[in-house]
């Protein structure tokens, strides 16, 4: 009894792991039963259709041949063949058989009618066995068709789920140890990451936090710009964490058949709350989160029942706990209202572009291991990349590392990581790009005076760099670095630097006489900025603080457009950034007219070296006056 026993204690230990271990087995062996069953359904098949055809002896008659042949008195007998829908028999020249509708009932009775007038004698065969031909030809197509469904969703089902496999979850699940990234290989994010480390530590020790009455957020929103690490620092957290972590893409519950995006939201949180205490990353929020409309049709009531799957879910009557939600998105602005709640997602986390340290931090990272000069000053870079994000600087050291590789240098130098960044802003340099003397002097004079008027005006970032090397599709660019970062911007900054956007136009025209389409980039930013200056920052005079803003959120969730301000205002938006452009215009025609000895002297200098930089470009500038600050209407 003792060895009974422990033969079924360990048989019941093994039987989970046999169990798992078995299932590719047996899915195999039932898609070689299918395979295998696939023709003989196809013969027994194509077998009922030869044996359900009518074979009879003898010679065919037509109806009036029959009906002749009875009159003259020449038939002997007949049988009727009930499902063959024929009649056979004798006659005085040998066999005989007659086929006829069974359909058509006035035939067969003026047929019988004949035999009975001819005193033919007849009788009617049953056919029991061929009465089952119609049934089961319609069967086998049946099973033919699911027969080939199941050897399609074995084959290629997902871990043998067949059928099921639409409403399975597609996310994957990192154990403990499994994931390479930590919070030591994010930088920059210091107080995004402090948010996390709370959730860290409160499931690996619960008790610190219980003792407090403190209980863990349930939901944990990342929200920011693309590419500025919010998937990164859910990686992180999945390589510091002791539980479980489950990690799927919003898009992943998306599916046009109906029901099919609830049935994985289910079966995703099924499965995160067996494995509770864990986490659950949603990549990409907004795909499945965009806001509910009063107006949906087709595919919206799909996606609408998801969400509400979702919220369920999240806090519903069965909502489990143990079970925390991080998710990312760059859209925050259109998921819905239920889903932002306290309950659901308690705690919102703004991850920004890095500022001049963060930067400096995340290019310390992405230099690890790779060989690097002694010279190389990664915070001279960083302040060179304002406005970077994560992904950005790591395409930076990515793309000096090639140009190092590319011409044979042993260590990534300082100027590998100047041109990278060059490349990334205005593109690789077009050096088989020929210019004419006509283009040459118009686009040294173009940069020449973006840089004179940047470097007068109080309110532009330091011109660092001038070239008219084509780089992508400009003749030439002026690079702008910028001392620091700012968290807003006044009105005089964002006049300013509209002029220095308008100073190449100006210096063409002073310079040739006429204006070019060189300019068209510099009046699309110069444009854009007195745009956001009078539609969003309230900078008007006529407008005053109001911002007008398309009614974005009110337009979703009234599932139409919103354009937010009368044609009147639209009017006067139009006057005012006109106005804006007029004014930014003559003022850096006033400047250039002011310093034409400084724009000669720069233009031909750029004309002769294709590039300024560093002291010599310094050098040129230094006579530019400044004339003082902007004053504060200008133009308005």
């Amino acid at each position: 009894m003792a060895a009974m026993g422990r033969r079924k204690k360990d048989s019941d230990q093994a039987g989970p792991g046999a169990g798992e271990e078995n299932e590719p087995n047996n899915r195999k062996r039932a898609l070689i039963f299918c395979i295998l069953a696939m023709p003989a359904l196809i013969g027994f098949y194509a077998l009922v259709l030869y044996w359900s055809n009518p074979r009879t002896p003898g010679e065919e008659l037509r109806i009036d041949e029959f009906a002749t042949l009875l009159r003259q008195g020449r038939i002997q007998e007949t049988k009727i063949l009930e499902t063959d829908s024929r009649m056979i028999g004798n006659y005085d020249g040998g066999e005989y058989w007659v086929a006829y509708s069974a359909d058509n009932e006035t035939i067969f009775a003026r047929l019988t009618s004949a035999l009975e007038d001819a005193g033919v004698p007849y009788s009617v065969q049953q056919q029991p066995l061929k009465n089952l031909v119609t049934p089961v030809s319609l069967l086998l197509p049946a099973l033919i068709v699911i027969n080939g469904l199941f050897i399609l969703f074995l084959a290629l089902g997902r871990g043998g789920d067949g059928f099921t496999a639409f409403g399975k979850t597609r996310g994957k699940r990192a154990e403990s140890g499994d994931a390479k990234i930590t919070f030591s290989d994010v930088a920059g994010l210091d107080e995004a990451m402090e948010e996390l480390v709370e959730v860290r530590d409160y499931l690996a020790s619960p008790d610190r936090f219980s003792a407090m009455g403190a209980s863990v957020p349930k939901g944990i929103l990342l929200t920011g710009p693309p590419g500025c690490g919010k998937t990164l620092l859910a990686r992180g957290l999945a390589g510091e964490s002791d539980v479980p972590f489950f990690s799927i893409s919003g898009s992943d519950f998306v599916e046009i058949f109906v029901g099919v995006g609830a049935a994985r939201i289910r079966d995703f949180f099924k499965v995160a709350k067996a494995a509770a205490p864990c986490i659950v990353f949603i990549d990409e929020l907004d795909a499945v989160g965009r806001g509910r409309s009063t107006h949906s049709m087709g595919g919206t009531d799909e996606r609408e029942a998801t969400l509400n799957q979702l919220l369920v879910e999240m806090d519903g009557f069965e909502s489990g706990s143990g079970v925390v939600v991080l998710a990312a998105t760059n859209r925050p602005d259109i998921l819905d209202s239920a889903l932002m709640r306290p309950g659901r997602f308690d705690r919102r986390v703004a991850i920004e572009r890095p500022d001049v340290n963060g930067r400096e931090a995340i290019l310390g990272i992405h230099t690890r291991g790779k060989p690097t000069a002694d010279n190389v000053d990664t915070s001279q870079v960083a302040k060179r990349t304002a406005g970077f994000s994560g992904a950005d600087l790591a395409n930076v050291v990515n793309e000096a590392a090639l140009l190092a590789a590319r011409r044979g240098a042993t260590v990534i130098e300082q100027h590998h990581f100047t041109e990278a960044i060059e490349r990334l802003m205005v593109g690789p340099e077009r050096k088989s790009r020929i210019l004419s003397p006509q283009d040459r002097h118009r686009i040294a004079y173009h940069e020449a005076g973006h840089a004179v008027v940047a470097t007068s005006l109080p309110g532009t970032d330091r011109v660092g760099k001038l070239s008219i090397v084509a780089r992508g599709h400009a003749g030439g660019f002026t690079w702008w670095i910028n001392d620091g970062d700012q968290l807003s911007v006044t009105r005089s900054q964002l006049l300013d630097r509209i002029a220095a956007l308008m100073g190449g136009r100006a210096a063409e025209e002073l310079a040739t006489g006429e204006m070019s389409s060189g300019a068209m980039s510099d009046l699309d930013s110069a444009m854009l900025l007195a745009q956001r200056m009078v539609t969003e920052f309230g900078m008007s005079a006529r407008l005053g603080p109001f911002s007008v803003k398309p009614l974005q959120n009110a337009a979703m969730k009234e599932g139409m457009l919103a354009q937010g301000f009368s044609e009147r205002i639209a009017s006067e938006i139009d006057r005012e950034v006109q106005d804006v452009l007029t004014e930014a215009a003559d003022r850096a025609r006033d400047v250039l007219v002011s310093q034409r000895s400084v724009l000669d002297a720069v233009a031909q200098a750029l004309m002769e070296t294709e590039t300024l930089e560093g002291e010599v470009l310094d050098a040129l500038l230094l006579p530019v006056t400044k004339p003082g600050a902007t004053p504060a209407q200008v133009g308005i």
